[in-house]
């Protein structure tokens, strides 16, 4: 959706080291916004945009507008099912439909082998290989790593939107996740443990209004009771409210060697 960071420009570098063409677009996508959310004020930075996506060697943007997408008239949408309820499916409804909806129509005109997505957005991950796999979608999604600050936190365009003291407070995301990872580094498999490990430290920070934390399977988002109990590892996923941006954060815990 723009305004672009080096998180983003890892995705073309991975696109670029793969193949032969690379494409970007560029959308700041009306219909995964939610009535109270941020669209009007989303960033938007389509000359530095454009910039960087040419220095980092991009071949092709595509930069359509809302008629072009959506044209007049339109009824037409993709509805993940289930998938799309849960993380940020539960606090944002109806954002899901609108991602798969616009990926799924991208995907229909630039056609690409290979579509690249930033492992931040996990919940997106998850929910775009569930419509890449039930419709046949003849493209590979792969998910790269989250590019983060010298001090953890996670690269966001959001980030842009939080004064010094809230980014110094954002940081308690990745504290939380850290906890949780650091406990199942010393064999703590029990899910309850882990989330508990998060929350304790979101309320050493009151100000931050936590959304939600959890223990899920990465592929279909549903929570675990037991991390040794799953062959795809499980992800640990928070986001909450620093001011009034909304941040997310996640890492992955792999699956505990049999």
């Amino acid at each position: 959706m723009g305004a672009l960071h080096a998180g983003h420009l890892s995705l073309v570098a991975a696109a670029r080291a793969q193949n032969s063409f690379v494409a970007a677009s560029i959308f700041v996508n009306p219909t995964q916004f939610g009535p109270n959310e941020d669209f009007a004020n989303y960033p938007r930075t389509f000359d530095d945009d454009c910039a960087q996506l040419a220095s980092a060697g991009v071949d092709l943007l595509f930069a359509p507008s809302a008629v072009d997408i959506y044209p007049p008239g339109n009824t037409t949408f993709v509805d993940p099912g289930p998938i799309a309820t849960r993380l940020d499916g539960a606090s944002r409804p109806g954002h899901f439909r609108g991602v798969s909806t616009i990926v799924a129509r991208l995907f229909s005109i630039v056609a690409p082998d290979r579509a690249y997505f930033g492992q931040k957005d996990a919940a997106q991950v998850a929910v775009l290989r569930h419509i890449v796999r039930d419709l046949n979608l003849p493209v590979e999604l792969i998910a790269c790593p989250i590019v983060r600050e010298p001090d953890g936190l996670a690269m966001s365009s959001r980030n842009r939107f939080l004064s010094p003291a809230e980014r110094s407070r954002a940081l308690v995301l990745f504290r939380a996740l850290t906890a949780a990872r650091e406990l199942a580094d010393c064999g703590e498999t029990r899910a309850e443990a882990l989330r508990a490990a998060m929350l304790a430290v979101f309320a050493e920070d009151p100000k931050t209004r936590l959304d939600y934390a959890a223990v899920v399977d990465p592929d279909t988002l549903l929570p675990l009771d037991n991390i040794a109990d799953t062959t795809n590892g499980a992800l640990l996923a928070v986001a909450a409210f620093v001011g009034r941006t909304r941040l997310i954060d996640n890492l992955l815990l792999r699956p505990a060697a049999r």
